[in-house]
């Protein structure tokens, strides 16, 4: 496989065509080499618009999905970031070029394991990835600028609201097949929290998180 062919066609024919403009996500999507965090036996999937399976039943989202959530977090670069579901690292590693800090959460252990070692074999500094389960109570010792979920949940959790400051915001993919849409919650007062919808997708469930908790704006 032409890697470098590869990630340029996957900017250029998925991604700008997907809406995603921005063009600092754009370099950074051809800075991270994505086949870096694939399975060996799918390294050849690994710029295609396609989910890949990772082990466990766990899966990659496509390209377009993690780019489109990258830039719609509009970070700064001063943020510091919960991600909740670490996969391989792909995603973290992406973030890690927007923002001052990622703390990622990964249910699974063996993925926790595999993304913190795929991100030290590329000397990503500002990422920690924890072995935790986001979907019960999190024994944080901080607050968050960006919440990003790197799957889909039914509703915003709740819990995870709780997690940030003041004027910071969660982005998601929230609702139920066959239709289900990406969202940011903005947390405006100390119980208050206002929803955009940004746009139509599909993503599996995160583990963990109850198909009932629903959170009320």
């Amino acid at each position: 496989m032409n890697t470098a062919q590869a990630r340029f066609n996957m900017v250029e024919q998925q991604i700008r065509t997907w809406q995603v403009l921005d063009p600092k996500v754009l370099e950074t999507l051809k800075l991270v080499d994505r086949e870096l965090f694939t399975p060996s036996a799918y390294q050849n999937l690994a710029y295609t618009d396609t989910e890949i399976p990772v082990g466990d039943g766990e899966i990659m989202l496509s390209p377009k999905i993690q780019a489109r959530l990258v830039q719609d977090l509009k970070l700064k670069g001063h943020e510091h970031v919960l991600q909740i579901g670490s996969g391989t690292g792909y995603m973290s590693a992406l973030l890690s070029h927007h923002c001052e800090q990622v703390t990622a959460l990964e249910i699974n252990p063996r993925l926790a394991n595999l993304a913190q070692s795929n991100l030290s074999k590329l000397a990503v500094s500002n990422v920690q990835t924890k072995q935790l389960d986001a979907s019960k109570s999190l024994d944080l010792n901080s607050l968050f600028d960006v919440i990003v979920l790197c799957g889909s949940t039914a509703h915003p959790p709740k819990s995870l609201l709780e997690r940030l400051k003041s004027g910071g915001y969660l982005v998601g993919i929230f609702g139920n097949e066959p239709i289900m849409q990406a969202t940011r919650v903005t947390k405006v007062g100390a119980t208050q929290f206002d929803s955009t919808i940004l746009w139509d997708c599909y993503a599996p469930r995160l583990l963990g998180f109850a198909e009932d908790s629903k959170f009320n704006f």
